[in-house]
């Protein structure tokens, strides 16, 4: 590649990293550990004033690749990969708080995230505060000295709430609190939080950087090199949440076609949410992409697409909501998202089942709402199939 010239991101996503042996793929080193030439050599290694490899828990060169690639895409300096987007996610949070520290999450996020920050951390003297981050209000009234870390997701999961993060990272700056995005829906296709002030980004690359529903990932990115080698030999290392060799180099297949994907998951989301739009048993769409979407303003300034996931609510709560989804028949009722497949999900009855029932209706989760995430088939077949499903309920 000529390192003169700036490429595309799909150009990246294909060309960029080394090529060992001259393989136009990479090769999957498939080994626990490396030896040394020498006492010396290892002495040196160990001490990191030489970079070298050691044993595949703290890194591998398949490995490697992938965390360069990631952090090329997302616009960082470096990457560390993790055995899950959850391994991840509590990885950066521990490595970021201590007892008596405060964090604050968005109302809305991921059913196990929610776990960990409601739950876990509060075991280890880590407290969580729960808030609307898409009000500036909501934030700049709670910040404190105690809080050091803002986490969030952009879209949010399930109701694809959008939370300006340039207004947030900027309202955390003083008080030297971290801000933490989860970028798993947006992709850094469409997304980039580390150039508009964010500190981490996290994703589950089980989702759209694999793209095909067969690989547990997870990632974390920053622009800080420090923090960068401390997560990865203080957390990585020591908790062990590795990601297995195999599942890198299924992970960097993924990310040649996350462009293309996310191009077409981005148009069937778009052709689906017009016609829920305007089906008389549908009572809500929330998807970034529509005028009228409360986010719609946020998302077109900080994003360049608007990605694949939408939500909606069925006319009548609970039993509407179930009848369509035991009545689809191509779509599949499943978690995850971000597949070839689409993919139909009850949120206040599985992935976010763990929200206490008052909070759900407080944060606006209803049993009326179900998640689709738009996969790569054809469009018109996606809707006739919810349309008949519809027409049953």
């Amino acid at each position: 590649m000529d390192k003169k010239r700036k490429y595309g991101f799909n150009t990246l996503a294909v060309h960029s990293g080394s090529q060992p042996f001259h393989a136009v793929n990479p090769p999957i080193f498939l080994t626990s550990t490396f030896h040394f030439d020498s006492l010396e050599h290892a002495e040196e290694t160990f001490s990191f004033a030489r970079p070298d490899y050691v044993y595949t828990r703290g890194n591998n060169p398949t490995l490697r690749l992938l965390e360069e690639k990631v952090a090329l895409l997302e616009e960082g300096t470096d990457a560390v990969a993790f055995s899950s987007g959850m391994a991840a996610i509590s990885s950066v949070l521990l490595s970021l708080l201590e007892p008596g520290d405060t964090v604050v999450a968005h109302r809305t996020v991921y059913g196990s995230s929610y776990s960990v920050l409601s739950q876990v951390l509060p075991r280890y003297g880590i407290a969580c505060r729960f808030l609307d981050l898409t009000k500036r209000e909501s934030l700049a009234e709670n910040m404190s000295e105690r809080v050091k870390v803002i986490y969030f997701e952009t879209p949010a999961n399930p109701n694809l709430e959008i939370i300006d993060i340039a207004q947030v990272s900027a309202l955390a700056q003083p008080w030297g609190a971290k801000v933490v995005v989860d970028n798993t829906f947006a992709t850094p296709y469409f997304q980039k939080p580390l150039t508009l002030g964010a500190d981490v980004v996290v994703h589950s690359a089980t989702k759209y950087i694999s793209g095909h529903g067969d690989v547990l990932g997870g990632l974390a990115v920053s622009r800080d090199l420090e923090y960068i080698h401390r997560l990865k030999f203080g957390y990585l290392c020591e908790l062990g949440g590795v990601m297995s060799p195999f599942n890198g180099w299924l992970l960097l297949r993924g990310l040649k076609t996350l462009g293309l994907r996310m191009e077409r998951h981005e148009r069937n989301a778009f052709e689906v949410a017009r016609f829920l739009l305007y089906h008389p048993k549908v009572t809500a769409v929330h998807y970034p992409g529509l005028p009228r979407f409360p986010g719609y303003e946020t998302a077109k300034r900080q994003m360049t697409g608007f990605g694949g996931m939408l939500s909606f609510e069925v006319r009548g709560g609970l039993a509407p909501a179930r009848k369509l989804v035991n009545s689809l028949r191509l779509i599949k009722l499943a978690v995850s998202l971000g597949d070839a497949e689409t993919l139909v999900e009850h949120p206040a009855s599985m992935t976010h089942r763990g929200y206490p029932r008052e909070t759900l209706e407080q944060f606006g989760l209803t049993e009326s709402m179900i998640r689709l995430s738009l996969g790569l088939e054809d469009p018109e077949d996606i809707i006739a199939d919810l349309e008949q499903a519809l027409a049953q309920v």
